[in-house]
């Protein structure tokens, strides 16, 4: 099975880059923004609580998240591999998959880590917004989501890199010309 973790700041191409893998390697997607913002179109209980906390800008507890998470692999049992985008966010998070992956015979086959200035994402994601008008682009919330990222979530790479299955790519270019470096690597982790 092959999994992968696609991570990045906002901004950095993990949604293009992730659709490109889902189509190219028939994964099944899980995107912990898009179960969040599923749970809170919906209006559930889970996704009230969620949407104060994006709201404010914070992240979700683990155990919300993981719950969430587990549910939608175990929804997917026939699949071929996930892609995890935005998740793990926190060392625990990363230990907490790692396990439930084991539980299901299985783990993480590698991590993709996409590398963009702050100055790019600043540009990208007022370009998205303007087409989208996501919540989360708000120019005050964006900003404390980046520093999150930098300061607490980046801190997940180490993590993965002792195990070595950490690839940094070049976020910055032709969508093209990157899915071409990430599926290189991809091709490199399966044969």
């Amino acid at each position: 099975m092959l999994n992968l973790v696609l991570f990045g700041p906002p901004g950095a191409g993990k949604g293009t880059q992730s659709q490109k893998l889902i189509d190219h390697y028939q994964l099944v997607h899980i995107s912990t923004g898009d179960l969040f913002r599923g749970h809170i179109s919906n209006q559930t209980e889970l996704g009230q609580q969620v949407s104060k906390l994006i709201a404010d800008g914070e992240l979700v507890p683990d155990s919300i998240t993981i719950a969430m998470l587990e549910e939608e692999i175990n929804k997917n049992r026939g699949a071929k591999g996930f892609i995890f985008d935005g998740f793990p966010r926190t060392v625990a998070q990363a230990q907490a998959l790692d396990d439930f992956l084991e539980s299901k015979r299985s783990n993480i086959t590698g991590v993709i880590a996409l590398d963009v200035t702050e100055e790019e994402l600043t540009t990208r994601i007022a370009k998205r917004k303007a087409i989208s008008n996501r919540a989360d682009d708000d120019s005050e919330k964006l900003k404390k989501r980046i520093e999150e990222y930098f300061n607490k979530t980046i801190h997940v790479l180490p993590y993965y890199e002792e195990q070595g299955k950490l690839t940094k790519v070049n976020g910055i270019g032709d969508i093209e010309d990157i899915f071409a470096q990430i599926r290189q690597i991809v091709d490199r982790l399966t044969s």
